[in-house]
């Protein structure tokens, strides 16, 4: 939910650090601070709320020189956002200094049991009784006084430590939070993700869950928490900084929005065989006779990924003729759910790093299950948990508001029910090679799709004052209104439901008044009739209709007070398409509200706490 960035070595710390933490500003933006080994001492700067209000801070005279130190980027879990609550923090004798990322689910006995002992706190975090026990528990010994110190840690975090008493030397902790250290010439980094330090180095180790690292300039050393030797295999990164860049778009958001057709064709690459009949996942080796085995599938997944997983669930259920139920992973594992060693779990995880979902996936793993990871992130902790990965291939994305990993997961999806048709022999594997050609088409057609970004932003102009809308759908129709919907409400800050159009004269249909906007798709062929009549319904009670509809629909503009055409393709994927004008409609809503669309308020990209 934060970012940490480390630097130890022969550049300017403070140079580096407010760079990394800039990449990781998506994490989290209520406050940011650093910590820089300044003279035998550590300086410490640190400012609610944005990054540029800590890069005023020591620019000019009031600039830290150093060349080892470690900065964080803050969103608020313990306490509210302020000075006193940003990272870093120290002890009462200013001996060490940590980030931290994460919760410390045991704080309170802790800092109890401190106060007790004369600590005094200054800040309401639970980060900083990580600092206040380094100074209890002090050995003499940094990396042995750390390994006590995580011994009384219960919870999810990712630390960085540094201490006076041994200048040259960072120490990294990972416990269940994402972290990777970046490799240099006569010079080491630690950082939340990849980006931060993409500008110095394409070497990384990514430190495995209870895994810890000890940085000097010239050395990385890595251990697990017992304090035993671990084996670090250095991992490329391939993708270009520029990918982690605006590239001329006012937003990341609208930049991500536009790069679908190619993060579509990635997904799509090396997976369909070169004769078009066929899925090929070489990454997965099941036991045989598994597929055939599967009685039932669990799809667990939160907020976007869990929308993709309704049109996953259906997909699957079409294609297979497997009972398939789509979860929220935070109500899943709480709920006793019914699992057997003939149950497949699909997790799906932007970032891979998802608490929720990986809490579900270690449930489900110690029932015996077996558990397939759909995610964007190679290295997180999905990716090496799960018993079988499907990477998305979206290449990063920085806008909290997710949008490419979206279409890349439904791409995924897609591909997986096929192939699980074809490992079972199921009636549905017929239909593989029609859709395998209709989903190499997609990303023509997804460019196709964008063309309707002018249509869209005068309507999110003109509807931008209001305050309530409603999206409606049936079928596939109305999983991705779930997610337009969301989208809106995320960046723009409008009230937004979705409904089954079905649903709507069991209840809803009290909140439909004169000039309320109602977003209605109607992509679904075999319920369009359905569909239409259910828009009747509301346009009767005076609302005002946005149809999202086929190239070739004659008869929806009848219906409705303004139409958004998307080219046609097969109902079954007509989610891949109808999304991107409602992603575009939230986005220019978002803008013409005066928000901040990449760092809506109150959210992070990667949701690593509970």
């Amino acid at each position: 939910m934060c970012g940490i960035v480390g630097y130890i070595g022969n550049k300017q710390a403070q140079d580096v650090l407010l760079h990394g933490m800039s990449k990781l500003e998506y994490r989290g933006y209520d406050s940011s601070g650093i910590a820089v080994f300044n003279d035998g001492d550590v300086t410490i700067k640190k400012t609610v709320g944005r990054l540029a209000n800590l890069a005023e801070l020591v620019d000019g005279p009031d600039r830290i020189t150093g060349s080892q130190g470690i900065g964080h980027t803050r969103w608020a879990t313990h306490g509210r956002p302020s000075d006193e609550n940003a990272h870093p923090h120290q002890d009462q004798t200013g001996n060490f200094t940590i980030v931290h990322n994460g919760i410390i689910e045991n704080y309170i006995p802790i800092r109890e049991e401190l106060i007790a002992k004369g600590h005094v706190f200054l800040s309401e975090t639970d980060s900083e009784v990580v600092a206040h026990l380094l100074e209890e528990l002090w050995t003499g010994d940094l990396f042995e006084t750390v390994l006590l110190v995580n011994k009384r840690l219960h919870g999810a975090y990712a630390l960085g430590i540094m201490s006076k008493y041994e200048p040259g030397k960072l120490i990294a902790v990972r416990k269940q939070s994402p972290l990777i250290i970046g490799l240099g010439q006569d010079e080491n980094f630690i950082a939340s993700d990849i980006p931060a330090i993409l500008e110095y180095t394409r070497n990384v180790y990514i430190l495995e869950d209870g895994e810890m690292a000890v940085l000097t300039q010239d050395s990385v050393k890595t251990f697990d928490l017992a304090g035993n030797p671990t084996e670090k295999n250095v991992y490329e990164v391939t993708w270009s900084a520029s990918a982690a860049e605006k590239g001329g778009y006012e937003h990341f958001m609208l930049k991500e929005i536009h790069e679908q057709p190619k993060a579509i064709r990635d997904t799509l690459t090396g997976r369909i065989s070169e004769d078009g009949q066929r899925v090929v996942f070489d990454e997965i080796q099941w036991p045989e006779n598994f597929a055939q085995n599967i009685d039932r599938i669990h799809i667990v997944a939160c907020g976007t990924s869990w929308h993709a997983g309704m049109v996953g669930a259906a997909a699957l259920e079409k294609l297979t003729r497997i009972p398939v139920s789509c979860e929220i992973a935070s109500e899943y594992r709480y709920r006793d759910p019914i699992i057997t060693e003939n149950t497949l779990m699909i997790i799906i995880t932007q970032s891979g790093e998802t608490a929720d979902t990986l809490a579900a996936l270690r449930e489900a793993k110690a029932r015996g299950t077996r558990v397939v990871a759909i995610t964007n992130v190679v290295g997180s902790s999905a990716a090496r948990e799960a018993d079988d990965v499907v990477f998305t291939w979206a290449g990063p994305e920085i806008s909290v508001a997710s949008t490419k990993a979206y279409t890349t997961q439904l791409i995924s999806l897609y591909l997986f029910a096929g192939w699980l048709a074809e490992q079972r022999g199921s009636v549905g594997a017929t239909q593989v090679p029609e859709i395998l050609a209709a989903l190499r088409e997609l990303p023509e057609l997804a460019e196709k799709a964008l063309g309707t970004s002018d249509e869209v932003k005068a309507f999110a102009n003109e509807w931008a004052s209001k305050e309530h809308a409603f999206f409606i759908g049936r079928g596939l129709d109305y999983a991705v209104s779930l997610e337009g919907s969301l989208k809106l409400k995320e960046i723009s800050y409008m009230h937004a439901e979705a409904y089954a159009a079905g649903e709507l004269k069991h209840g809803t249909l009290a909140l439909i008044v004169e000039d309320v906007p109602v977003v209605a798709l109607v992509t679904q062929d075999d319920l369009y009739d359905k569909t239409l009549s259910n828009i009747i319904e509301v346009k009767t009670r005076d609302a005002y209709v946005l149809g999202i509809a086929w190239e070739d629909d004659k008869e929806i503009a009848k219906s409705v007070d303004r139409v958004i055409r998307i080219p046609r393709t097969l109902p079954f994927l007509a989610p891949v398409l109808a999304v991107i004008p409602l992603q575009l409609l939230a986005y220019y809503a978002s803008t013409a509200r005066g928000n901040d669309v990449d760092n809506p308020r109150n959210l992070a990209k990667s949701v690593t706490v509970e």
